[in-house]
């Protein structure tokens, strides 16, 4: 049983009084709505036309329930649950407890006075009056009460539904979903949609705390497969994103159109496949591009690389080396020698065993063929 219910059991008003206080029942919920609006700066339109109409239904109801309270004829707690979906009422129309506690507190003075004026005519002993008062402000906290867990309850429930709403936009923007799809998401999560996404993969258990460092508008992913986890990042300074991850085991992948996260992601996912030690794929764009088909390149290099086929392992082994550093110190053989540990005579010496082997090897086209074969070390 509630403080009130129990008060009201012990206050028992006799039904002359009950009647008198009914008789102004109308007039006190006009004077309660009035001050409300005069006195509570958030409701000054909210209480105006319809809006209006239905709260002061709604105080002649709450006062109707506590006469029948004061009367001992109340049997349910219709008044809290009324309470309680008011409280939700405030999260849906973007108002915090305050306004809503300070109308509570501006009710009860106005409706006490307006009931103890038609109470002490009616003859209510003193000692009875001053139960009626405790009664009054019992009444009120027990609304104050059921008021803000219906508020807390429906901010709970918005948060919630708000975060699964977050990470569905986060799935659909990695699984590289439509714009239709995409759009509808970002504007069921309320979500402002940047110019362009960053992604950023690390271990689940890093992707929350990370997370906090990082602008709010951040979308998050922690229960990927492989204990991954993914930050969507908007509009991010490269440079600054890449000074907040360093404690992260974090690969940061390319910045794309939002709508295009989904090859920010899967750059990022190759990235970690490729090597644990790649941070920045902007990094590593020669070994990415060079890995993006190993079917590819594995005939690349076969096909480049055949008159090597023909000698022992050992000797074409030294010879590809010695080619990969020719083409990459431009033909400069003394850094070419450096390179390789060598004597220049050296270098010479291979460099016509490859001119034999490759007769058109200052040509463009031999030149791009031979660079792309050698460009990873097998």
């Amino acid at each position: 049983m509630s403080h009130a219910m129990q008060r009201a059991t012990e206050l028992a008003l006799d039904e002359t009084t009950v009647t008198a206080l009914r008789a102004v029942l109308k007039q006190t919920a006009d004077e309660v709505v009035q001050a409300i609006i005069d006195e509570v700066p958030s409701y000054a339109n909210a209480l105006s036309g319809r809006m209006g109409g239905t709260i002061r239904r709604a105080v002649r109801t709450a006062l109707g329930h506590y006469l029948d309270l004061a009367g001992g004829t109340a049997t349910g707690g219709d008044a809290s649950d009324a309470a309680y979906e008011l409280g939700r009422g405030e999260v849906r129309d973007g108002r915090s407890m305050d306004a809503l506690l300070s109308a509570y507190r501006v009710g009860a003075r106005v409706a006490w006075r307006g009931l103890a004026a038609g109470a002490v005519p009616a003859g209510l002993p003193a000692a009875e009056v001053a139960k009626f008062a405790e009664l009054t402000f019992a009444y009120i906290d027990e609304l104050s009460a059921a008021s803000a867990a219906g508020h807390a309850d429906e901010l709970a429930a918005r948060g919630l539904a708000h975060e699964r709403h977050l990470e569905q936009l986060a799935r659909d923007l990695l699984a590289g979903a439509g714009a239709d799809v995409l759009l509808a998401a970002a504007h069921r999560a309320g979500w402002q949609a940047p110019t362009t996404l960053t992604v950023v993969l690390l271990p689940a258990f890093q992707a929350r705390p990370a997370y906090r460092a990082l602008d709010p508008s951040t979308l998050v992913l922690d229960d990927l497969p492989d204990a991954t986890g993914v930050l969507l990042v908007p509009d991010a300074d490269r440079a600054h994103l890449l000074r907040q991850l360093t404690n992260r085991n974090a690969v940061v992948g390319p910045a794309r159109p939002w709508m295009r996260a989904s090859a920010s992601y899967a750059r990022a996912v190759r990235a970690r496949s490729l090597s644990a030690d790649i941070r920045d794929t902007e990094e590593h764009l020669a070994e990415l591009v060079l890995t993006a088909d190993p079917d590819a390149y594995a005939d690349l290099r076969a096909r480049a690389l055949a008159p090597l086929r023909a000698l022992p392992a050992s000797s074409a082994r030294r010879l590809e080396e010695t080619l990969r550093a020719w083409l990459l110190h431009h033909g400069r053989r003394e850094e070419v020698a450096a390179a390789l540990f060598v004597h220049p005579q050296t270098v010479r010496y291979r460099m016509g065993q490859l001119r034999d082997l490759f007769p058109d090897l200052t040509s463009a086209h031999r030149v791009l063929e031979l660079t792309l074969a050698v460009g990873l070390r097998t």
